[in-house]
């Protein structure tokens, strides 16, 4: 029975809670320790550890900056 509404739970409105580490605030957000590939790529790029023609996986690891 699709697209029939439940008047039993219709008046409800549900709400999840959120657990605290994952509220916004501006001091909870740390230093990132693992960069995404993009990030990766642009990084070897600027130290010149890129090279023309290498691929995008299995690149060597970074520490970011």
């Amino acid at each position: 029975m699709i697209g029939i509404a439940c008047p039993r739970f219709s008046e409800y409105k549900v709400f999840m809670s959120l657990h605290r580490s994952l509220r916004a605030g501006g001091s909870t957000a740390a230093k990132r320790n693992v960069l995404k590939r993009f990030e990766r790529v642009t990084l070897l790029k600027k130290r010149g550890q890129w090279k023309a023609g290498m691929k995008s996986t299995g690149l060597p690891k970074t520490k970011p900056e």
